[in-house]
């Protein structure tokens, strides 16, 4: 029986039901799962959308993730290929009743990675855009019921509209920078004394450059912090001012430099108290190095000894 087209009010449910298949995807891809995104229209509060739940996946490697495909078959998922678009992994469940979809792409595919996230950021922030889309869904559904051809062909052109607008005004860097980091965060012995890459650090310097760095852990005091080792390869590369920095915690969440790691950054330059440091990824929410380093003891005058 063809696929049912049935559009429906916005449910606070979804972004729960993501957060349940997420643990699930992440469990069976581990170490492979960079990042792991809601995206599509059940992921944009107060618009209405099929009741299907999109979920992006950037892995290290698609081979892996193609290894895997059994492991997703038992939670229920086809997995389909690229499925019209190359370098995509597509899954779905529920059959021609799907409840939920998987579209995985190699963490460097920022291409099709971005454009996703562009979509979806713009309809959050946009309401008059948001309820056009909504409208155009319910009558399309009303004239396609059960033709998934003619509902998808009847809203690509607003799609695409609204993908190019999304696209223009895109920053996407504080997600380049995520992205970043996480490709380089993974835990390995280096010796019976040290171990290294449980949290990870990329920053964005001012020349626009990207650069990453993991922890270093060692027996003694010797070990260097993720934004130091950042900060280290950023210098070696003949740079020395950060426009933006994020450190990566063992769970995923950005957190915030130690003391040693603000006092560095401070250190850097005159300019440095406005670096921006990403405090929560989800949120985008962000403070400035001089907000963390309030009444710093340099003052900038040369001292001479008396």
């Amino acid at each position: 029986m063809p696929q049912h087209i049935t559009v429906v009010e916005y449910d606070p449910e979804w972004p729960l039901k993501y957060a349940q298949e997420r643990d699930r995807i992440t469990e069976i891809l581990k170490g492979n799962c960079i990042a792991i995104y809601h995206i599509g229209s059940t992921s944009v509060p107060g618009l209405p959308a099929k009741p299907i739940i999109d979920i992006m996946v950037a892995v290290r490697s698609l081979a892996q993730a193609d290894a895997a495909a059994e492991q997703f078959s038992g939670l229920g998922y086809e997995y389909l290929g690229e499925f019209g678009i190359a370098g995509r992994r597509y899954l779905r469940k529920g059959g021609d009743e799907r409840t939920h979809q998987i579209h995985m792409f190699q963490a460097d595919d920022w291409e099709n990675i971005g454009r996703h996230l562009a979509f979806r950021d713009y309809m959050r922030s946009r309401e008059k855009e948001r309820n056009e889309y909504a409208n155009l869904k319910k009558d399309l559904a009303q004239r396609f019921p059960y033709d998934i051809d003619g509902y998808c062909d009847g809203k690509e052109d607003f799609v695409r509209e609204m993908e190019k607008r999304a696209l223009a005004q895109y920053d996407g860097t504080w997600d380049r920078l995520y992205i970043a980091a996480r490709k380089v965060q993974y835990e390995r012995k280096i010796s019976p004394l040290i171990e290294a890459g449980a949290v990870a650090a990329a920053l964005l310097s001012a020349n626009g450059t990207i650069y990453s760095g993991v922890c270093i852990d060692t027996a003694c005091s010797l070990g260097m912090c993720a934004e130091r080792n950042a900060i280290a390869n950023m210098i070696t590369n003949g740079e020395t001012q950060i426009k933006k920095i994020v450190a990566v915690m063992p769970d995923g969440k950005a957190g915030m430099p130690c003391g040693a790691c603000r006092e560095f950054m401070m250190q850097l330059s005159q300019s440095a108290g406005e670096t921006e440091i990403l405090c929560d990824y989800e949120t985008k929410t962000v403070t400035r190095l001089e907000s963390l380093t309030p009444e710093w003891w340099y003052t900038g005058q040369s001292e001479t000894n008396g």
